[in-house]
């Protein structure tokens, strides 16, 4: 091969790749396709790539979704949108394969070279292309047509228009329940490029047409198309023509289609507005409540504080709350969890008379759920609450509840218990907080469960942050350093850790005065993990002591730790004894140890005979002034 043609290579296998037998190779190739083009140039790209791909089209569906999500981008390597309609074969080819997500991707890459195409290139191109596939014997095409119009009317002559609305009320009546399912899907999009006159006569005869449907699958779909319509039509035109179809809706006779109605329902209620809202669909929504499905009474309830924020509170109170009572209790737990995920809410809409008189038996109701997901959702909501009726009344009515889940069996419940603690200090305020929650703060320290200790460790420091490290001083520390000495190392390593996490708040005297004590006698501790865990605790305390503590006190106790006796997990200790060391050796003067960590990890690696790594770590030093000067500095 000459020197000229050797930068053309790659082009060339990546070219050769296209055909191979191999699926990885011609994908590889395909998802680099815009490289081919771009070696090409724009001429040959439209004169032999493109016919290419349009005849390579009976490929694997991996490789296909590539192509049809690689050519909606490929209108800069054609020549741009002049040379825009070379892209529309290969694309019409892919819109009529077997697989749903290539035929998708085709259809999306379409619309995105049509939104950009000329005005004369989609009437003569693009408008051709959606009547073939509107017209498609195989019902794949005409699935891809329903998601054309949109792109094609906006553009069309009005003999043409006219045409494109008939074939739309075709494809709606289509004997294939696929076809039918992607014109209701499309037909909101569609829709909205209509003129007003054809909007109240055309389109509104396709969307009963597809209302009426005798697939559950069509008439659901027809729901969301409820909304879509509703904004796009006057309001009394909406309340005469969509109203009636979401009542009638709400008591189809399928469960799916009354389970899409009760999750757009906010939608729907957007669509018609407050007035029909009031008087049509509140008894709707109370039978959707009260649905004999599970399922619907969960969508249902989902939507109870969207639904009341539209009424008054008197319509609430009447119609919804007795409703939200028998929820409460319902047979599905399922159920029980959409309603407490969204019951705290209603609680600013009530007001404060109806929230503690009807709404708060409720939530001490859900607080004591036997499903865990009930009670974790309520729990996450309480400020909601607080911000109604006041501290106060929330302390004495829920307050000893969670009290007693901070205690549930289950350790998520706890775990929400905790994250949501320093939340419910900062509105208790402290001294309430002093005397019903303290002392649960320190339990968890010595919870069986890591997350919950983890998250408890966590917790104090946050605590530390909202109260201050005065109030800490008096309140947290004492308590967190007495159980230094607990005989169970688990909880010794969490007070540890709680240590390095309150020591940043607590700030230099403290940390020096009554912390670093303690961490220095836990490097005496019998257990190897407590002394590697001190290595670790002491180089996150480095930044906030001043240097002569780091020289007197922390230096010792690494050196001490670095000649532990013990063999078995000295080397991995010693890495974060003297990746400490070298942190404080390189401090001021901020020099790389990059050199001598690698060492140090070379030395853990070489030395599986369990000899001395200081040895392998000092003559790694030496190394340190050559690596330097190469400029291979890490921080790291």
């Amino acid at each position: 091969m000459s020197a000229i043609d050797e930068p053309l290579y790659p082009i060339a296998v990546l070219i050769d790749e296209l055909k191979n037998e191999d699926i990885q190779l011609r994908l590889n190739s395909i998802r680099r396709l815009s490289t081919i083009a771009r070696a090409l140039g724009e001429e040959r790209t439209r004169k032999e790539l493109i016919p290419f791909l349009s005849e390579n089209n009976d490929d694997d569906d991996e490789v296909l979704l590539a192509m049809a999500e690689e050519l909606g981008m490929f209108i800069p390597y054609v020549g741009g949108v002049e040379h825009a309609r070379v892209l529309l074969p290969p694309l019409e080819g892919l819109c009529s394969v077997e697989e749903t997500c290539v035929r998708e991707k085709a259809v999306e890459s379409l619309c995105r070279i049509g939104s950009q195409m000329k005005e004369s290139d989609l009437v003569e191109s693009f408008i051709p292309l959606v009547k073939r596939l509107a017209a498609g014997e195989w019902f794949t095409a005409r699935v891809s047509s329903c998601g054309l119009f949109h792109i094609a009317y906006p553009s069309a002559p009005e003999p043409v228009k006219n045409e494109l609305r008939t074939i739309y009320s075709q494809l709606c009546q289509d004997d294939m329940p696929m076809v039918r399912r992607a014109a209701a899907t499309n037909l909101g999009k569609f829709a909205a490029t209509i003129e007003q006159p054809y909007l109240k006569t055309d389109i509104m005869s396709m969307f009963e047409t597809l209302t009426q449907d005798d697939q559950d699958s069509v008439r659901l779909l027809a729901v969301e198309d409820c909304a879509a319509l509703g904004k796009l039509l006057e309001p009394k035109d909406c309340v005469a023509q969509i109203l009636p179809v979401i009542v009638s809706f709400a008591q189809d006779k399928s469960w799916r289609v009354r389970y899409m109605v009760a999750n757009q329902l906010y939608e729907l209620c957007e669509a018609v507005g407050p007035e029909a809202t009031r008087t049509d669909l509140v008894p709707a929504y109370v039978r959707l409540l009260r649905d004999n499905e599970a399922e619907v009474r969960i969508a249902a309830a989902g939507k109870v504080t969207k639904f009341c924020r539209i009424l008054s509170p008197e319509l609430a109170i009447q119609h919804i709350l007795p409703c939200v009572k028998e929820l409460s209790s319902d047979s599905s737990q399922h159920v029980r969890s959409a309603l407490a995920s969204v019951i705290m809410g209603m609680a600013p809409i009530l007001g404060k008379d109806a929230t503690i008189e009807q709404l708060l038996p409720i939530f001490l109701s859900l607080l004591k759920d036997e499903f865990p997901d009930v009670r974790l959702n309520i729990i996450s909501k309480l400020d909601q609450v607080n911000q109604v009726i006041g501290i106060d009344l929330l302390s004495q009515s829920l307050l000893p509840a969670i009290v007693e889940l901070a205690e549930d069996r289950h350790w998520r419940v706890r775990l929400a218990i905790i994250e949501y603690i320093p939340l419910l200090a900062s509105q208790l305020g402290v001294g309430f907080f002093d005397d019903k929650l303290g002392a649960l703060c320190m339990q968890w320290l010595k919870d069986k469960v890591y997350s919950i200790r983890d998250a408890a460790a966590n917790n104090v420091k946050r605590l530390a942050e909202e109260f201050g490290p005065t109030w800490a001083m008096e309140h947290i520390i004492p308590q967190v350093l007495d159980m230094i000495n607990d005989p169970h190392y688990l909880y010794r390593m969490t007070i540890l850790h709680a240590i390095s996490l309150l020591a940043p708040v607590m700030g230099s005297e403290i940390t020096c005065s009554k912390l670093l004590p303690v961490i220095v006698a836990a490097s005496k501790d019998r257990v190897p993990n407590i002394k590697f865990n001190v290595a670790k605790v002491l180089q996150s305390v480095i930044p906030i002591v001043g240097q002569s503590v780091v020289e007197n006190t922390i230096r010792p106790c690494l050196v001490e730790l670095s000649e532990d006796p013990d063999v078995d997990p000295e080397a991995w200790k010693l890495f974060s004894v003297e990746c400490t060391l070298a942190k404080v050796s390189r401090t001021a003067e901020d020099k790389p140890v990059g050199a001598a960590f690698i060492a140090l990890i070379l030395s853990v690696i070489v030395n599986p005979l369990g000899r001395n790594p200081v040895l392998f770590f000092v003559s790694g030093l030496e190394y340190e002034s050559w690596y330097s000067s190469h400029d291979f500095y890490s921080p790291h």
